[in-house]
Parts: C-alpha cells; sequence; structure tokens
C-alpha cells in the first residue's frame, strides 16, 4: 500500500500517527513504501542504501523473490491454523533448522523477545523439576539486551535503560557479571544457578563480540557445573557472523538457544533449539502460543534460511565484514574503534561524534543505520551487500562525521 493508492500526502499519514499512534521511536522523515535488496525507496523513489536491515532482519535482501513467492503461495493455501493440526511448512522448516544447527528439539515464537522469555522459562522449570524449587536463578552479562517482555528484560543487564525504568520491581531470578569476565561468572554462581545466559555479540550494549576465551569457558563452566548454557541469538544467528549461528565461530553448542529477526526474511518468527532432554520441561499447558510456528511465516522462514546457506551469504558476511572493517579503520576520521563479527558491525567515535547526529546525518544522504548510545553507529546490512555498497557506505559515513566533526 502506498501514498498513491490511499490519496493522502506524506503529511497527512505522518499526522494520523501523531494521533492514534503510542510513539516510543525516533522516526526517519520518510515513508518506506518499497524495498528489495540493498534499497529502501522511500514515497517519492528515492533510494536508502539500507545498512539497518529492518535491525538485522532482511538479511537475504529486502523483498527477496524467494521469500515473497512463498508467502504468496501459502496464502493462498491456509493462513493460520493454530497448532493443533499440522502443516507442511512448519514440519520441513523444524527439520530444516534442527539439522542445519545441529539441535535436538525447537518450538516457534513470534518475536525474539517471546523466544528469551520461553529460552528462561525452559531453563528455570527444568531446574525445578530435576534440582528443587529454588534452583531457578540465572546469570547474564552486565550490558546485555534480551527484550522487552517482563523475564527477559529482566535478564537485561541495563538497570539505566529506559526499557527498564519505571516498571517496578524486575521478575527475581536474575544476577548480572561483567561480559567477557570468566572469572566474574564464576563468582556470580550459587547452589540456585541453573545456567547463564548471553548474547555471543552484545548488540545494543555496542556490538562487542565475545571472546573465544569467554565462550569457550562458560561452556566448560557450565559443564563442570552441571549448568545450563543459554545463548541468545535474536540478532547474531542466521549467517549475520560469519557462521550460521556465531556460537560455531567458537566450536561450541549450547544447551538452548533463542532466535529470530533473520529467520523470517521479514515476517515475524522466532524459536528457541534445545538439548532433547532439557526441551521436556515443556509438556502439555506449560507453555503455548497461538501465532508461533503460523504456516505463512514458516513457509517464508524456509524460503530464507534455503536462500541464506544456497548463497553462503555467511561467507559473504565474513568477507564484507572484514572489508568494511578495513575500511573503516582506514577511511574514517574521529573513529575511536570499528569491531564487530561478521556483518554484526560497530564503530565507536570520539566525544565530538554524537552518533544519533550522525545516524541522521547518514539518512540525509540516503543511508540507513542505527544508533547505540552516545557514540556508537551499529551496522547490520543485507548479507548480500558486495564491496561497492561497502565502498558508498564508507563514503556516506566519512563525509557525515566531517560535517558533524565542523
Amino acid at each position: 500500500m502506498r501514498l498513491r493508492d490511499v490519496g493522502l500526502t506524506k503529511e497527512e499519514i505522518k499526522a494520523k500517527v501523531d494521533k492514534y499512534m503510542i510513539e516510543t521511536y525516533e522516526r526517519f522523515d520518510m515513508i518506506a513504501e518499497r524495498g528489495k535488496g540493498m534499497y529502501v525507496y522511500d514515497e517519492n523513489g528515492t533510494p536508502y542504501l539500507d545498512f539497518y536491515a529492518g535491525i538485522a532482519v532482511n538479511s537475504a535482501g529486502s523483498c527477496n523473490d524467494k521469500v515473497v513467492l512463498a508467502v504468496i503461495d501459502q496464502c493462498m493455501d491456509i493462513m493460520q491454523t493454530f497448532n493443533y493440526p499440522y502443516t507442511v511448512p512448519q514440519a520441513l522448516l523444524a527439520e530444516k533448522i534442527c539439522t542445519t544447527i545441529g539441535m535436538d528439539k525447537i518450538f516457534f515464537q513470534n518475536s525474539g523477545a517471546e523466544a528469551n522469555e520461553a529460552m528462561i522459562k525452559m531453563a528455570r522449570k527444568y531446574g525445578v523439576e530435576h534440582f528443587g524449587p529454588n534452583k531457578y536463578e540465572i546469570i547474564t552479562a552486565k550490558e546485555s539486551f534480551h527484550g522487552r517482555t517482563f523475564g527477559s528484560m529482566s535478564a537485561t543487564g541495563q538497570p539505566d535503560n529506559a526499557c527498564q525504568i519505571g516498571f517496578g520491581a524486575m521478575t527475581p531470578g536474575f544476577k548480572y557479571a561483567e561480559f567477557n569476565n570468566l572469572k566474574a561468572f564464576e563468582d556470580a554462581i550459587t547452589e540456585n544457578t541453573i545456567g547463564i545466559m548471553v548474547e555471543p555479540v552484545q548488540g545494543e550494549g555496542g556490538v562487542h563480540p565475545a571472546t573465544k576465551e569467554f565462550l569457550t569457558g562458560l561452556r566448560k563452566l557450565c559443564d563442570e557445573k552441571g549448568l545450563l548454557l543459554l545463548l541468545d541469538e535474536v540478532q547474531s544467528g542466521w549467517c549475520r557472523t560469519g557462521a550460521v549461528m556465531s556460537y560455531m565461530n567458537y566450536g561450541i553448542k549450547p544447551d538452548i538457544v533463542s532466535m529470530a529477526k533473520a529467520l523470517g526474511g521479514g515476517m515475524p518468527i522466532a524459536a528457541i533449539c534445545a538439548r532433547e532432554d532439557v526441551s521436556k520441561a515443556f509438556t502439555m499447558g506449560s507453555h503455548g502460543s497461538t501465532f508461533g510456528g503460523h504456516p505463512v511465516c514458516c513457509a517464508a522462514a524456509l524460503a530464507e534460511v534455503n536462500e541464506l546457506l544456497d548463497k553462503d551469504l555467511a561467507g559473504n558476511a565474513k568477507k564484507m565484514g572484514a572489508y568494511f572493517l578495513e575500511q573503516a579503520r582506514e577511511k574514517l576520521p574521529h573513529l575511536k574503534e570499528a569491531r564487530g563479527q561478521g556483518c554484526f558491525l560497530g564503530l565507536e567515535f570520539d566525544d565530538k561524534i554524537n552518533s544519533v547526529d550522525l545516524k541522521h546525518k547518514c539518512f540525509d544522504k540516503h543511508m540507513l543505520s542505527t544508533a547505540i548510545g552516545e557514540h556508537v553507529l551499529r551496522l547490520v546490512p543485507p548479507l548480500i551487500l558486495q564491496k561497492e555498497h561497502v565502498d558508498k557506505a564508507i563514503a556516506i559515513i566519512k563525509e557525515s562525521v566531517e560535517e558533524l566533526a565542523k
């Protein structure tokens, strides 16, 4: 649906949003009317180089042809059934995901926060049922972000973040330790601890990858202490980090892993995968979802996953991410650090450059990105990008930084 279809102006659309919607995001001054590949087009047909991909969602490119066709085809058959009957796309997707990432069982959800909520519930129930009523404590990382439901936001290690302020007491059962500090996590373990939950790459925390020593150390620590290792791969999963799942970069496997964003190719779908004995904590009636495993979303996800794997977009993410970091370090002024894993990228600038101002300056030059905190620009482009897109993005960022620094 576009402006020309409804006979309204851009300002009229904006006025309706202002009047009727509860706004919790700062908007770009555009109407996103069309997306294709590496670009999003506004109401005038102006192309914007997409280096945020709906925040790490459109990994096989915006409106990927095979994903679109899968959605159309499934909509012509059946759109929603709940989970009483079987559906073909759900069964095929379950098999594809589990066999690809080496996990035993899957449970579908609708969003990353829901997936993390399910992961927390499964771990806690497993702990209580196997070890007693107090065995439900989970240690998470400081500066982590796990979602906006009450459980997932309580797991988030950012007590000064707006996502936690003003809601009263957080859900009990969480402790926080310093990310990439193995001893801090070991010291935080108590007799009531059942699991450790971390992001392999902290996104909202500033794009900080886990060190190999830290993540492999957590796996060993959990094995020694009989704890569950829970990995939040909502943003890092499905080829973004140069491997199908980020944990594959470390040569480990979690006991439960969450995923969302890139999984659906633009459709809302999420999931947790678990080893079989842990998955048995979820029994009839213990958890559920009306739309989880939605046939259309599953069809889209199956097409998206096949595109990611068949085109080796993990390999492309690794190559293009390395090229981006090389170019950033060589060409960007006021840069303190360029970091990331694959195409999960963060640029941290000095005090002269405010990241929100930089995001908007890049927008003015027809490039989309996101800001974290005061000085970090986060870049999570579609994984189909090539050197020409990297070069264009670096040029826009460079010009924007130079203008802001004057």
